[in-house]
């Protein structure tokens, strides 16, 4: 059976201030045409079709429009929600849409009922695991505390309990949206991170022939058998370096998994550029990133006089403009944002408890800020899907 590996659409998000509506159209486009001319059995969608959980009416009829051009190829296609996505918002009508060959996976009650396809080989059970936020579904996995690893471990073992009892040689492939160890993250992924811990060890997913995985925006191999897509589209300029791409798999009659990357259209190069802004204007060597979207890092130690206009004039595109002038580490000038860079909001709270009392927080003191971001990421979830 032959699946197409997709994820992370995050329909009506803009890339900065760039609409980006109709790349997402264009993407679509290719994703029919790709199933259509490489015979592609089913496609699987990973989570966070939507960039949020009530979002723009364009992108909604976007999404319509992807969800009738499946339906129409008449080959099958299962989508679980992300963590951006209203699992409830995105999961109404599901039965209805399901008869269109489109099997919407958004309760996380269900993740042990999958989704059956065939083949000359025999049945192949896709089960989706919609984003399981901990603290909200603890109580339906059974699970004492709210983590990661151990929710997803609960839904896997329904997962393996369901594949038990069926048939000998049911090739299995599950669906989920995940922070899996070994992966590499970007800037433009809302942190998911529970009781400090973020990520769950890949070994979750044994016991089934495939895992395909959303929430990273970078393509990536985990295992043989558990690999992200990655976005269609890039979404921060830390995804500079990627290639887009979805993943063609083959499962072959054995359960054994060959996969192929199939390269996204990208509707501008991206770069990032560094240096005093008059060394910028004039270096030859940055000529091939004057149609790029551009992000400029400005090295001056004193701020120069209309940079973006300057900049715009050579790279018209430019999109992002930062200034991090080139300081001694121990300056008392440095940017308060560079000492904040890559500290979670963990270690930022624990550094403003030592300064203002002279110690840092004990054991307790930093089980209770854990509790209290989670608490915090939780009930904002719940607001978001209210509104």
């Amino acid at each position: 059976m032959r699946l197409l590996h997709t994820s992370d659409w995050h329909l009506g998000r803009a890339f900065h201030r760039v609409n980006m509506l109709d790349a997402q159209a264009g993407f679509i486009g290719h994703l029919v045409t790709t199933v259509r001319e490489r015979g592609v059995d089913a496609v699987v969608v990973s989570g966070d079709v939507y960039d949020r959980a009530v979002p723009p009416l364009a992108a909604v009829e976007l999404y319509d429009d992807a969800l009738h051009r499946l339906a129409e190829l008449d080959v099958p296609t299962v989508m679980i929600s992300g963590n951006h996505d209203s699992a409830r918002r995105l999961g109404v009508g599901a039965g209805l849409i399901g008869r269109a060959g489109i099997h919407l996976r958004t309760e996380p009650a269900a993740c042990g009922t999958p989704v059956v396809l065939s083949d000359a080989h025999g049945d192949v059970a896709f089960y989706g695991l919609p984003y399981l936020e901990p603290a909200l579904v603890k109580d339906e996995f059974g699970v004492e505390k709210a983590g990661h690893e151990a929710v997803l471990a609960a839904a896997m073992d329904r997962v393996r309990a369901d594949l038990a009892t069926r048939a000998p040689g049911t090739r299995s492939v599950v669906l989920a949206h995940a922070f899996v160890t070994g992966g590499t993250a970007s800037d433009s992924e809302r942190d998911i991170t529970v009781g400090g811990v973020a990520s769950v060890p890949a070994g979750v997913f044994d016991g089934v022939d495939y895992a395909a995985l959303g929430h990273l925006h970078g393509c990536q191999t985990i295992t043989e058998r558990v690999r992200y897509s990655g976005s269609p589209l890039p979404y921060s300029f830390s995804e500079t370096d990627h290639r887009k791409t979805m993943w063609l798999v083959d499962l072959g009659a054995d359960g054994s998994v060959t996969a192929e990357r199939v390269d996204c259209p990208v509707p501008r190069a991206l770069a990032r550029i560094r240096g005093p802004l008059e060394e910028l204007l004039a270096d030859p060597g940055l000529a091939r990133h004057e149609e790029a979207w551009v992000e400029a890092t400005l090295t001056d130690p004193v701020r120069p006089a209309d940079p973006m206009a300057r900049l715009a004039q050579r790279f018209p595109h430019t999109l992002s403009l930062v200034f991090d002038p080139e300081r001694a580490p121990d300056d008392p000038d440095v940017s308060y944002a560079r000492r904040l860079a890559d500290r979670s909001d963990q270690e930022i709270a624990e550094d403003f408890v030592a300064h203002v009392r002279g110690a840092g927080p004990d054991e307790r003191e930093q089980a209770v800020l854990r509790d209290a971001f989670d608490a915090v990421r939780a009930d904002d979830a719940v607001r978001e899907v209210a509104r």
